[in-house]
C-alpha cells in the first residue's frame, strides 16, 4: 500500500487537518493507496509556494532549465517500475503504464528542447525613432488538473511546457491515481528543479469542487489547464472565465473511424481494435464510431469480430488477460446501461457485452441509430458501434454528426482522397491509415467543439503558457500634439 502525502514547497506534508482517503483496486477491492486529503488552506499553501519559487525559476537561463528538465526525464524513465507498481489504482495493464512512462519522459525532453524556442519579434513602428518588440515572458503560477486514465502522460503534459516556459506549477492530482501524480512531483523535485517549482496536492473526491474553485480563484494563479470530461471541463472553463484566467481544455471525444470502400481491411481492423479497446477504451482518443462504406462493411465487420475474440479482458495481474479492468464497477454499470439501451432499440450485439464487476469484455454493436445513447454519448469504455453508409460524403456526414471533435481516422488506399476528407472532418486531430489513438510529445494535441480548445504539445503550447507583451524603446525626440 502507498502512503501519499502532499508536496508543497519541496516538503512532504500531511493535510492540515490530518485527513486522508483511500483508493482501492477496482477488481480486488484491496486498499492500494492511503492519500492526504488537502484542505482549502493546503491549496492556498501550494499556490503560495509556487508563487515564492517563481522569480528564481523564471530567472534561470533557458539552458539551465533545459538541463534540469532533461535530468527529470531520465529519472522518470529510470523509475518506471515504481509507476507500474501503482497501476492497481486504476486497474490498468502494466504495459499501459509502461507506455505512459515512455511518452511522459519524451514530453519532458520535448519541453526541455523548447526552452530556447520562446521567441518574440521586432515590429515596425510608425513613430520616428521608436523600436517596438513583442516579447513572450513567463506568466507566473500555472494550475494543472490531470485525470487518471493516462496518469503519467497527462499529469506530465499538464506541467512540462509550463515549466519550460519559466512558470511554476501546482498539480491537482486525480482522486483515482494520486500515487502516480505525487510520484511525478517527487521525480521533478529529486531532479533538482527547486523547492516550490512543482507542488502536488491531492483531495478527497467530495472536496474536489471546493478545492478546484479555490485554486482557480487564487490571484497568483495566472493560467489553467485541464484534461478530463466535457462535463467537468465546462465547469473549469466557466470558473476560469469568471476569474479572467486563460484556460487550455482537452475534453471528451467520440472518435470516428472512417473505412472507405478501397481501404486495406486487415490494416483497418488492427487499428480499429487497438483504438477501440486498448486500456479498456478509457482514452480520450478511443475509437467509438466505426463508419464503414456499405460496400465493404460486412467483410470489415467479420474480420473485426474475429480479432475481438482474441482480446480477453480480466484481472490485469492475470497472465491470460489481454485487456484489464475498467476504473471501477460503477463505470461498467454505466456503460452496460448504454449497451442495453441500444439492444432494446434494435441494435445487434456482434461481440462482448459481458460485465463482471469492473471487467467488461470488448464490445461491438451493429445497427446503431440516432435513437440510441451510444450514437452520441461518449461511452469511455471498450465499446464500438458500426455505422454504415454509401459513399464518402455520407461517411463524412456521419463523422461530423457529433458534438465532439478530438481525434479521427480515415482508411483508404488513395491518400489524396483521404486527405481531402481529413480536411473536412471536424476534429482537431485526424490520422490517415492509422489509429485514432496516437500521441507524440512534439505534436499539437487538442480538439474542437465539445472536445475543448487550445493545444498541448511542443511549440503549440508556448502561446498558452507565456504572456505576450509589447515593449518599446524611444530613441531620440518624439513629437506630441499637446
Amino acid at each position: 500500500m502507498f502512503d501519499v502525502s502532499l508536496l508543497i514547497g519541496g516538503q512532504s506534508r500531511a493535510a492540515a487537518n490530518g485527513r486522508t482517503f483511500e483508493r482501492r483496486h477496482p477488481v480486488t477491492g484491496q486498499v492500494v493507496s492511503r492519500v492526504a486529503a488537502a484542505t482549502l488552506e493546503d491549496a492556498d499553501a501550494a499556490v503560495a509556494a509556487a508563487q515564492a519559487a517563481f522569480p528564481a525559476w523564471a530567472a534561470l537561463s533557458p539552458n539551465e532549465r533545459r538541463t534540469r528538465l532533461l535530468k527529470a526525464a531520465e529519472q522518470l524513465q529510470a523509475r518506471a517500475g515504481e509507476f507500474i507498481a501503482a497501476a492497481g489504482e486504476t486497474g490498468a495493464m502494466a504495459n499501459w503504464y509502461g507506455f505512459n512512462v515512455h511518452l511522459a519522459a519524451n514530453m519532458l525532453r520535448e519541453a526541455a528542447s523548447m526552452t530556447t524556442q520562446i521567441n518574440g519579434e521586432v515590429i515596425p513602428s510608425d513613430v520616428p525613432g521608436n523600436f517596438a518588440m513583442a516579447l513572450r515572458q513567463p506568466c507566473g503560477v500555472v494550475l494543472g488538473i490531470a485525470p487518471w486514465n493516462a496518469p503519467v502522460i497527462l499529469a506530465t503534459r499538464a506541467i512540462a511546457m509550463p515549466l519550460a516556459c519559466g512558470n511554476t506549477v501546482v498539480l491537482k492530482a486525480s482522486e483515482v491515481s494520486p500515487t502516480v501524480h505525487r510520484l511525478i512531483g517527487q521525480v521533478l523535485q529529486d531532479a533538482g528543479l527547486g523547492d516550490g517549482v512543482v507542488n502536488v496536492i491531492s483531495n478527497a473526491p467530495a472536496d474536489a469542487p471546493a478545492i478546484v474553485e479555490r485554486l482557480i480563484a487564487n490571484p497568483a494563479v495566472r493560467r489553467v489547464n485541464f484534461t478530463g470530461s466535457t462535463h467537468v471541463g465546462r465547469i473549469v472553463g466557466e470558473l476560469s472565465a469568471r476569474h479572467l484566467k486563460p484556460a487550455l481544455l482537452e475534453l471528451g471525444g467520440k472518435a470516428p473511424f472512417l473505412v472507405l470502400d478501397d481501404a486495406d481491411l486487415d490494416a483497418a481492423v488492427e487499428a480499429a481494435a487497438f483504438g477501440a479497446y486498448f486500456n479498456q477504451g478509457q482514452i480520450c482518443m478511443s475509437t467509438e464510431r466505426l463508419i464503414v462504406d456499405a460496400k465493404v462493411a460486412d467483410a470489415f465487420v467479420a474480420k473485426l469480430v474475429k480479432k475481438i475474440a482474441t482480446l480477453r479482458a480480466g484481472n490485469p495481474e492475470a497472465a491470460d488477460s489481454v485487456l484489464g479492468s475498467l476504473v471501477d464497477a460503477s463505470a461498467g454499470e454505466r456503460i452496460k446501461l448504454m449497451i442495453d439501451d441500444a439492444l432494446e432499440k434494435g441494435a445487434t450485439l456482434l461481440a462482448g457485452g459481458q460485465l463482471a464487476g469492473s471487467i467488461l469484455q470488448p464490445t461491438l454493436l451493429d445497427g446503431v441509430t440516432e435513437a440510441m445513447r451510444l450514437y452520441r454519448e461518449e461511452s469511455f469504455g471498450p465499446v464500438a458501434v458500426v455505422l454504415r453508409a454509401e459513399g464518402d460524403e455520407a461517411l463524412l456526414r456521419l463523422a461530423n454528426d457529433s458534438e465532439f471533435g478530438l481525434a479521427a481516422a480515415i482508411f483508404s488506399r488513395d491518400t489524396g482522397r483521404a486527405l481531402a476528407l481529413a480536411q473536412r472532418v471536424e476534429t482537431g486531430i485526424c490520422h490517415i491509415n492509422g489509429p485514432t489513438v496516437h500521441d507524440e510529445a512534439q505534436m499539437p494535441f487538442g480538439g474542437v467543439k465539445s472536445s475543448g480548445y487550445g493545444s498541448f504539445g511542443g511549440k503549440a503550447s508556448i502561446e498558452h503558457f507565456t504572456q505576450l507583451r509589447w515593449v518599446t524603446v524611444q530613441n531620440g525626440p518624439r513629437h506630441y500634439p499637446i
